[in-house]
């Protein structure tokens, strides 16, 4: 039984949090392969939303508006949803860029990302296979030196308590990895508590019973 309780804390830990690039506003992962003399520069960012990455891949392109092609891939949410995903070849033939490019980045494990791999052109053609897999190693082996950090899926609880009850609160909330991000002490002590989402229900059910019904939840997102 401990061994099967292990293993839903495993998969409940899993529905709530990801990996993403570890890369700060502005900060890029860059790598570069070459292949048959044609220089393939692979450009990675975190873009949590579609309109970071396309701000990314305007500022990639601008940088190297002087090569001849900038072909990208991006997810902007979590790994494997095609929910917010997109990629194109910019001019190489149809299908040997972008979309081979967007099958790694969407099955790379590391969510909310972007890939704009910029190629000048060597004089040698690849042809349609040696593109497919000069542009899909690219990202590859980029991806290989990407650093990443857990990006927690969030839920947020707005509760009151009565002022007795603070200690015990305090001591069980690591428990459900949860984190104080506000606090009023008035007539009653009010907490906002950020936690991984599937921690919300146990945390509440946890919280009615040692406050004997009296909490308050004011909030729940």
């Amino acid at each position: 039984m401990a061994q099967d309780k292990g293993k839903d804390s495993a998969k409940d830990a899993a529905k709530d949090s990801y990996q993403v690039p570890a890369l700060k506003p502005g900060q890029f992962h860059v790598n570069e392969i070459v292949i048959k003399r044609s220089r393939f520069i692979t450009t990675i960012a975190h873009t949590p939303s579609v309109d970071e990455a396309k701000a990314f891949i305007d500022q990639v392109s601008l940088e190297y508006k002087d090569a001849r092609h900038n072909c990208f891939a991006f997810n902007a949410t979590a790994p494997g949803s095609t929910a917010f995903c997109g990629c194109s070849d910019d001019g190489e033939p149809k299908g040997t860029a972008g979309q081979p490019m967007l099958n790694v980045v969407l099955h790379c494990g590391v969510g909310e990302l972007t890939a704009v791999v910029t190629r000048y052109f060597g004089g040698v053609l690849l042809g349609t296979g040696g593109l497919v897999k000069a542009y899909q190693g690219s990202v590859q082996e980029a991806l290989q030196t990407l650093p990443v950090t857990e990006r927690m899926i969030a839920a947020r609880m707005s509760i009151g308590l009565e002022h007795r009850y603070i200690p015990k609160l305090q001591h069980m909330l690591p428990d459900f990895r949860a984190t104080v991000v506000k606090e009023n002490y008035a007539e009653i002590a009010y907490f906002d508590i950020v936690l991984p989402v599937h921690e919300a229900d146990n945390l509440e059910r946890v919280l009615v019973d040692m406050t004997k019904g009296s909490l308050k939840i004011i909030a729940r997102t």
